[in-house]
């Protein structure tokens, strides 16, 4: 059981967790590799993404077949600019590996903003904290949990 599945049991939020065996040499990226490998809709799958502007970090929470902006990310978090964080910072910063990097139970809490396409969904999919295993659960359950906000944070 990952840190994310204890926080979820111990706040009583319904989830699932999808397990599939990562592939080392796999030509999609983590999140459409979960897609494919679990059955699921890109719109669904949701993949975390670290990004700083310099001295604090914050997390996006956002449709794996979709890229983040920038500039909407930076305004939902009052910043003037931000830009995407090291991969080995996102590592340190969250305790989890690229590619397993969970919204939930970070080391540290950070703003999290999720995408305003999860709010139309049952259910969402998200990293469980480790590569080839995601949780499904209720946008606003994750939303609630993680103090998140939905916000339009996507590329057009």
């Amino acid at each position: 059981m990952t840190p994310a599945c204890k926080l979820l049991k111990q706040h009583r939020i319904s989830y699932t967790i999808h397990e599939y065996k990562h592939e080392a040499n796999s030509t999609n990226s983590y999140g459409l590799e979960a897609v494919e490998k679990l059955n699921l809709r890109p719109d669904e799958v949701f993949k975390t993404l670290l990004v700083s502007d310099g001295r604090a970090y914050y997390v996006a929470v956002l449709p794996v077949s979709h890229q983040l902006n920038l500039k909407k990310m930076a305004a939902a978090v009052a910043c003037k600019k931000l830009s995407l964080a090291d991969l080995k910072d996102a590592e340190r910063i969250t305790g989890f590996l690229v590619g397993g990097i969970s919204p939930i139970a970070q080391k540290k809490r950070l703003k999290t903003i999720i995408d305003a396409s999860a709010e139309q969904l049952d259910k969402v999919y998200v990293s469980a904290g480790r590569r080839g295993v995601d949780i499904g659960l209720a946008p606003h359950d994750l939303s609630q949990l993680l103090g998140a906000p939905f916000v339009d944070v996507l590329d057009e």
